[in-house]
Order: structure tokens, then sequence, then C-alpha cells
């Protein structure tokens, strides 16, 4: 069965669901806040490679892999970006960053109370080093016996592939998991794979407006 967490009310808690046997969360801008140290990457590389840098084009584009962004970004502004060598150059920026990282309260606190209570995963369109760095920056890490990123290639979100594999290797049919989400990407995911879709921006998560003022 699917259904729509949206929990539109910023009064209302973040809840699961009574039937769910397995909870599974994104990582950046949801579990930790690493967005801001995200899009100063993003700033930094565009500068660096003397172009144009479009916030409101990586919003649209957010929770998907590095790459596959940079590749949009050539056919959406008509640019020859070497994509392997700018995604190394962004990677590698970020990377410097995330010891910064911390989590974002409420949706840590949740996955904190349910930690050994109930089976969890993270599952991220980011590289596997970086989310690694960002939950143990965040004091998150020892929480989840399983964590999918970008590396373990299955397509990306929207698809709803690495959702029902996380759900698989957490023994949890699909239909009882519940996903944790600050991404239109990652939320069509979950609805996709069957699982109850939260949408956790209410709460905090997603992108804020200092973004842009990190460093």
């Amino acid at each position: 069965m699917t259904q729509d967490n949206a929990l539109g009310d910023p009064s209302s808690e973040l809840a699961i669901a009574p039937w769910i046997q397995g909870l599974i969360f994104d990582c950046d801008g949801t579990l930790v806040d690493t967005l801001p140290l995200h899009y100063a990457a993003w700033r930094e590389t565009f500068t660096a490679w003397n172009l144009p840098f479009s916030l409101e084009f990586l919003l649209r584009h957010n929770g998907k892999p590095t790459d596959q962004i940079v590749a949009l970004y050539n056919a959406e502004f008509s640019q020859l970006v070497d994509v392997a060598q700018f995604t190394a150059d962004k990677e590698q920026r970020v990377h410097a960053l995330l010891g910064q990282a911390r989590p974002l309260e409420p949706v840590a606190a949740l996955a904190r109370r349910y930690h050994s209570r109930l089976p969890m995963a993270v599952v991220s369109g980011s590289n596997r080093d970086n989310v690694e760095r960002a939950l143990q920056a965040a004091g998150l890490y020892a929480l989840f016996a399983v964590i999918l990123t970008a590396d373990d290639g299955l397509p990306a979100k929207p698809a709803p592939d690495l959702f029902l594999a996380a759900a698989r290797r957490l023994g949890v049919e699909a239909h009882r998991c519940q996903v944790f989400e600050d991404a239109d990407n990652g939320l069509e995911a979950a609805r996709r794979a069957g699982m109850l879709a939260t949408d956790v921006r209410p709460f905090g998560g997603g992108y804020r407006p200092e973004a842009l003022n990190t460093r």
C-alpha cells in the first residue's frame, strides 16, 4: 500500500505509522545538515571553472548524483564541461567540508529513538565516502545497518531501485517501510517503491537560505 505522509503542519510531530517495520532515511538535508556545505562546494567549483552558478538549477535537481547534475548542466546551459573532472573537483571540495556536518533535528532524534527497535537504512544519491563522512561527523553512523549510495550501481532516484534494495537488505517488505526525504525525487522514488513517503521539509530539512553563506 502506498500512502503519502507530507506532514504539512509544522506543529505536528514526526511519527511512525503502526504497520511500519523498517525505516529508510535520505542523508543530505534529511538526517544531516549538509546542504549548505554541498552548495558551498558547488559554488566554489563553478567559480574555479569560470562557469555561471545557478542555485535554482541545483535545487531543481536536489538528490541526484553529482555526475548526473553536471551532465544536465551541460545540456541546459549549452556547456561542454568535463563531467568526470568537474565531479571529482566538486566532490573533493565537499568532502573537505563534511567534517562540519551536524544532525538535523527532529529527524535525527527519530532515528536515535528507533535504533534497536526497528531496522533502519540510509539511501543517498551521494557517493559512499561523503555519506559515511557526514554521518560520522553528525554522530549517526552507528545507527544504521544498511547504507546504500550512488556507488552501489543502481538507478538513481526517482527510480525505486535503491529503496527496494534497502528493504531487501533490511529483511522488510517494501510496503512496511517508511521513508524520510527532503527532495521531490526521493519522495517519488519512495512512492514508486510502494513505501510510506514522509516529507521532512516542514521540520527543517532541505534547503535553507543560509546555504550560500557557508564559509
